[in-house]
Formats: structure tokens, sequence, C-alpha cells
């Protein structure tokens, strides 16, 4: 297995076949430094969960293209490399077509809402942050396991979820390490407060 030292294979959970670590991508968020499904079952769980959220399949074209030459899906023709601009204006042109706008596309492609429906979420939400109730949150949180939206966030909250991996017991275990070691305002008499730490009179560290 690829745990072990020297390890030359390793299984897949979804198709249950032990196969060479070639076959898996490299993740080095992982312990064993490669992703947890090969990469036949990754491409197959992303396909799924991009049709899920309603995003229609890329666009190819129905014959080859020659050197030289590139497929244009928006008229769905074969035309010579050169007649391809690339200036951005180029790839918007499509986004702003088909969807209105380059945030719609941006959204619709990657969430499967719209701005209607993202603006519907975040009036339910009050227009604040989900987890902080900072105003005017801008980015859209989803499940990376089936990719359903749950909310819209700021952008330290956001971010705060992707660092901790949406791991439910990293979380409580920060908010246990901050009641442990953050200075809170204790009730000592009624009325009187006094800031205490719970860390206040332990010995120095080795390293201190």
């Amino acid at each position: 297995m690829s745990d072990s030292p020297g390890a030359t294979d390793k299984p897949c959970p979804q198709c249950e076949r032990v196969l060479p670590l070639t076959d898996f991508h490299r993740d080095r968020r992982r312990v064993d430094g490669l992703a947890f499904y090969c990469k036949a079952c990754a491409a197959a769980r992303s396909v799924a969960s991009r049709r899920k959220r309603g995003i229609a399949p890329q666009r190819r074209s129905p014959a080859p293209v020659g050197d030289g030459l590139r497929w244009c899906p928006d008229c769905e023709q074969i035309k010579a490399a050169g007649r391809f601009s690339h200036h951005l204006y180029q790839g918007q042109r499509p986004a702003q077509r088909l969807y209105g706008g380059t945030r719609e596309y941006h959204l619709r492609r990657r969430y499967g809402i719209g701005q209607k429906e993202f603006d519907e979420l975040l009036a339910e939400q009050g227009g604040v942050c989900a987890i902080c109730g900072s105003p005017e949150p801008q980015h859209v949180d989803h499940d990376h396991r089936n990719g359903s939206v749950r909310g819209i966030l700021c952008f330290n909250c956001n971010g705060g979820l992707g660092q901790f991996r949406d791991d439910q017991s990293r979380l409580a275990g920060a908010i246990t390490y901050l009641r442990g070691t953050t200075w809170q305002r204790v009730l000592i008499h009624p009325g009187v407060y006094q800031m205490c730490s719970p860390t206040r009179g332990r010995p120095p560290s080795p390293s201190s």
C-alpha cells in the first residue's frame, strides 16, 4: 500500500482496484502525497458533479482539427488559428451572448446558479456573511463532495473553511484551542468582570 515506505501501488476506494501510484494525481495535502481516488474515478466524479450543477458538457469539434487550425464553439466552424484573437474581449463575447455577462457565466459554470439565485440566497441571509455577519459578501460556498451550494460568505470565512478542509473536527479543535489560550472576560462578582487567560500561571515552555 502507498502508506508504507517504498510502496508501488495504492487502492482506489471507488473502483476498489489496486493501481500503480502513477494512476493517482499528486496531492500534497494528503499524508501519502497522492489523491484519494484514482485519475479515472476522479475524472468521473468531476463530470458527475458538473452535471449535477447543471453544467453542460464542453463542446468539441465533431471533426479532427489539423495543425494551424482551431474550432470555434461560437459559430461551430474550423478556421485558421490566425483568425482567432488572443484579446480578453474575445473570450468574453460568448459569456456575454449566452449568459449576459462574465459574472453570470462564472456563477453558472462553477456553481450551477445564476445572479438571481445568488441574490435570493444572500437576501435569505439578511445581506450578510452567513458566518461572521459582515455586509455584502461575494463568495459562493459549496460542498466539495457533491457540488451543492451552502451559502454566501465573505472572503475570510470562505477561505477559512477551505483551509480547514470543511472538517468539523478540525474546526472544533480550533475552538477548543482558542478557549484555552485566549484572554476572556470572566464574571467574578455581580457586575464585575476580570480579564483572565487559562494559560496564566503556566510554566514557560522549554523554548521560551
